[in-house]
């Protein structure tokens, strides 16, 4: 019998558009470990690591996952960060034995939580890894497998549209590259304190902000959950505010769903310092409305929304 539906168990993840770089060369080991925030020692060919490739000012360049496979590292990352990713390796091997090949068109990638197919799909290897704040399981398989594996995996498991895995992610608190995590945001600020960073590393770009930041215990900004209270619609980019009549400007809506788990409107943002405390209430309003117009309470909740 086909497993439940809505994601409770038994799920997969189409992630074959992902970029995907493989790592060569007697050096990667060292050479990746100084540019990613996790330590690449806890990669294996039977796990996965989240990390974040940074700027020297703490800043993320890129939000990928990383696992061993035999003499080489596999990295995927968001589809549009496939050339990026690629020129920012490039870019600092000086004189290392490493090598960057661009696989994205030569292998798939499914993410599955809940029952594992096992070793229904020949080929396939599978790698431990939590791409949604929870356990989950990678199957790495040749570009030519993908459609086969996609017709044995939709006889077994639920597999989610688009939107429905996107509201998922949005329930599950996860931030994604291009919404909650760019360029002008640091790890911290998006809650990757323990799945992106190892503060027991040897050093990494961008180490010295990522360490600073520890030991001051403070960040400017924090992606929290959000509610709204009338349940009306919230949508992105919205610019989040404190209470009439101050409407102070403390904030911003990155992702937003609508939940029918819950029954709620709910999104994701970053609110300032010293207004993220979960029961705090802010207003919601479009950036293109005028100032006075009617805006949206919203409350501010602890993530994730829904755990699994």
């Amino acid at each position: 019998m086909k497993p439940q539906s809505g994601l409770e168990m038994g799920t997969a993840f189409d992630l074959t558009a992902r970029a995907k770089l493989r790592i060569t060369g007697a050096d990667r080991f060292r050479y990746l470990n100084g540019q990613i925030s996790n330590d690449l020692g806890k990669a294996s060919e039977t796990a996965a690591i989240h990390a974040c490739v940074l700027t020297a000012k703490g800043k993320i360049n890129a939000d990928v996952f990383l696992t061993a496979d035999g003499e080489s590292v596999l990295i995927d990352c968001e589809s549009d960060m496939r050339a990026p990713l690629a020129a920012r390796f490039e870019r600092y091997i000086i004189a290392d034995d490493v090598q960057i090949e661009d696989m994205t068109e030569e292998l798939s990638l499914f993410h599955i939580i809940g029952a594992a197919p096992g070793n229904v799909i020949p080929g396939a290897r599978s790698r431990e890894s939590n791409r949604f704040g929870c356990e989950g399981v990678d199957l790495w398989l040749e570009r030519d497998q993908h459609e086969s594996a996609l017709q044995v995996l939709a006889t077994m498991l639920s597999l989610p549209s688009e939107e429905a895995a996107e509201t998922f992610r949005i329930e599950r608190g996860v931030p994604k590259w291009g919404y909650e995590l760019t360029d002008e945001i640091i790890p911290t600020e998006a809650n990757l304190e323990s799945s992106a960073i190892d503060y027991a590393k040897g050093c990494y770009i961008g180490q010295e902000v990522i360490s600073r930041i520890k030991m001051s215990g403070q960040t400017n900004k924090r992606l929290c959950g959000l509610v709204a209270v009338s349940n009306c619609r919230i949508a992105a980019g919205m610019h989040l505010l404190t209470a009439a009549p101050e409407g102070r400007d403390v904030g911003w809506v990155t992702s937003a769903a609508r939940s029918e788990r819950l029954g709620k409107e709910i999104a994701l943002g970053f609110v300032k310092r010293g207004f993220w405390a979960p029961g705090s209430r802010l207003d919601a309003r479009a950036p293109e409305i005028a100032l006075g117009a009617p805006t949206i309470p919203l409350e501010i909740v602890e993530l994730p929304f829904l755990a699994r």
